[in-house]
C-alpha cells in the first residue's frame, strides 16, 4: 500500500510539473501584453469617416432602410436597434466596447470579456478551419492566428476572422443596418499601438450584402492605470422599462402604466383580455 502511495503521489508530481513546464512555455513573453481593463476611445458610433474619409458605403436599398430607420427614432421609436430589448449587439457591434473590455490570452483560444448583453467572445487560435454544423449566433464564429509582423520572434498581431451569424444586428444604436441574410464577414487585425503599450487597436473591416464594398473603420481602446480595476455588472433587463408587444415599442411608466412612445400611437391589440365595456 505504501508503495501505491508512492507511486500515485510521484504520478500527481509529474502531471503538475507538465502543467507547470507548459504554463512556463506559454508565458514566456512571446504573445503582446494584453491584461487590463481596456476602455474605449471616442464614439460609440460605427457611422464615422473612414479612414479613407468616407461614410458608410450602403447600397441604395439600404440607404432607404436606414433612413426610414433614423425617421422612426426621430419620431420616438427605435428604428432598426434590436438592442432596447436586450437582444445581443453582436459582432461588429460588440467591439463598440459599451463597457470595460478584458482581453486573455490563452495557448489555444484568446477571450475577448466584455460584461454588456452578451458581448463577450471566444477567437479560438488553435489552427481549426471552418467546418459545416457550426450553429450561427450574433457573435458569430471566430477562428484567429497570432502574427510576428515586427520579426523580433514575438507575435505582435492577431488577426481574427468571424463567419456564421444570426440577426438582427445593426452597426451601431443609431440603427446604421447590416443585411437581413447575415451573411457577414467581419475582418480584423488587433495589435498594441507601437509608441504606447496602454492603446489597442483594432482595424474592423467589414463585408456585407448591404455595403457596396468591403468598409474598414479602426476601433480604440485605452488601458486603465490601476492595479485593481472595478467591474461594474450591467443586467440589461435590469429597469429596463421598455415593452415589445408585436411589432410596435411601448414604455412603462412610473406607475407601472403602458404608455405610448410616439405621438398618436395606437394602444397594443388586446383581443385576448375581458374588455371593461368602458
Amino acid at each position: 500500500m505504501p508503495h501505491q502511495c508512492s507511486i500515485g503521489a510521484l504520478a500527481l508530481a509529474a502531471a503538475l510539473l507538465i502543467g507547470a513546464s507548459g504554463a512556463q512555455a506559454f508565458d514566456d513573453a512571446s504573445y503582446p501584453s494584453l491584461k487590463g481593463q481596456w476602455n474605449r476611445i471616442g464614439s460609440p458610433r460605427w457611422d464615422q469617416q473612414d479612414r479613407n474619409g468616407e461614410r458608410a458605403p450602403l447600397t441604395p436599398e439600404y440607404r432607404a432602410i436606414h433612413a426610414a430607420n433614423l425617421a422612426d427614432q426621430h419620431a420616438g421609436g427605435q428604428g432598426t436597434d434590436p438592442t432596447y430589448v436586450c437582444l445581443a449587439p453582436g459582432m461588429p457591434r460588440a467591439m463598440v466596447a459599451y463597457e470595460a473590455m478584458e482581453v486573455v490570452v490563452m495557448p489555444q483560444t484568446t477571450y475577448v470579456l466584455i460584461d454588456h448583453i452578451h458581448d463577450s467572445r471566444r477567437i479560438y487560435t488553435d489552427g481549426r478551419d471552418w467546418s459545416a454544423g457550426i450553429e450561427p449566433s450574433f457573435a458569430g464564429y471566430s477562428i484567429g492566428h497570432w502574427k510576428d509582423e515586427s520579426g523580433d520572434g514575438r507575435y505582435d498581431v492577431l488577426e481574427v476572422e468571424t463567419r456564421h451569424f444570426k440577426g438582427p444586428r445593426t452597426f451601431d444604436e443609431s440603427g446604421l443596418p447590416l443585411h437581413r441574410d447575415n451573411q457577414t464577414i467581419v475582418k480584423e487585425r488587433i495589435y498594441l499601438d507601437q509608441t504606447d503599450p496602454n492603446v489597442l487597436h483594432d482595424d474592423i473591416t467589414v463585408i456585407d450584402h448591404a455595403l457596396t464594398r468591403p468598409w474598414t473603420v479602426t476601433k480604440n481602446y485605452r488601458r486603465e492605470p490601476v492595479r485593481h480595476p472595478v467591474w461594474r455588472e450591467v443586467v440589461c433587463s435590469e429597469n429596463n422599462l421598455h415593452v415589445r408587444l408585436g411589432k410596435d415599442d411601448y414604455f412603462l411608466s412610473a406607475e407601472g402604466y403602458l404608455t405610448p412612445t410616439k405621438k398618436d400611437q395606437p394602444p397594443p391589440d388586446l383581443r385576448y383580455f375581458k374588455q371593461s365595456g368602458n
